[in-house]
């Protein structure tokens, strides 16, 4: 591996995500197979969610080779502008809550995709859009600091948007926020995002980044492509 960041995987789902086909103990057996040092474990949450005791108490049971530190994680949406999570109350034991922009964070509450085409379609302007989700994250960076950003900018491509529409003052702002708020930011395999011009902003701004797969099958455990053309592009540049 070329780079040091690909030793972890800090994103990998199990059958406690109701998307996810591996147990944990498969995930951490393909962890050390892939030659890992830090596997995060993580799965979705929402409001309702009552098993996360449950997980933790797998997690503690697990059978962890030498070598490997493993981390726990809840992966959980942006809800609004000011930056709420759709997250249960949480016990101990949880090392970082993923921010996950899987909606788009409406003032009321999240907004689907469609709906934030429909209404750019109707004339709300590109600029005070990305303007409500940038303030969006970085008022949840705030409320919940010390956390971890999942496939940041996954949204943007599902409204019509991309990455090189938020511009230099937006990225930069964001990625000041995440250096001030202790935020690890995940270069995401599944997703391809951030992107090398976030990324950049975050090094400049001494944040810190840590590469994941979103895995959901244990076959896809520490395996990157995406991230180590991200990755050699940041240094290139």
């Amino acid at each position: 591996m070329s780079h040091a960041l690909l030793r972890g995987d800090h994103h990998v789902h199990s059958t406690f995500s109701d998307d996810a086909v591996s147990t944990l103990t498969q995930n951490v057996a393909a962890a050390a197979t892939a030659g890992l040092t830090t596997l995060r474990l993580v799965d979705h949450v929402r409001q309702s969610t009552t098993w996360v005791p449950e997980y933790l108490a797998a997690v503690r049971a697990l059978q962890v080779p030498d070598g490997l530190t493993v981390l726990t994680g809840v992966e959980a949406k942006v809800l609004d502008t000011t930056g709420t999570l759709d997250i249960p109350t949480l016990p101990g034991g949880i090392d970082r809550i993923l921010i996950a922009d899987h909606q788009f964070p409406g003032a009321d509450g999240p907004l689907g995709p469609s709906t934030v085409r429909e209404r750019i379609a109707a004339g709300w302007a590109t600029d005070d859009v990305l303007d409500q989700f940038v303030d969006a994250l970085i008022a949840t960076m705030r409320r919940y600091p010390g956390n971890q950003l999942a496939h940041c900018f996954s949204i943007l491509p599902k409204i019509g948007l991309s990455e090189a529409d938020l511009g230099a003052q937006r990225t930069d702002a964001w990625a000041r926020t995440a250096a001030d708020t202790d935020t690890l930011v995940e270069v995401n395999e599944k997703w391809g995002c951030p992107g090398v011009e976030a990324l950049v902003a975050l090094r400049h701004a001494g944040g810190e980044i840590v590469a994941s797969t979103d895995s959901h099958e244990a076959s896809e455990v520490g395996r990157y492509t995406r991230v180590v053309a991200l990755l050699d592009a940041v240094e290139a540049s």
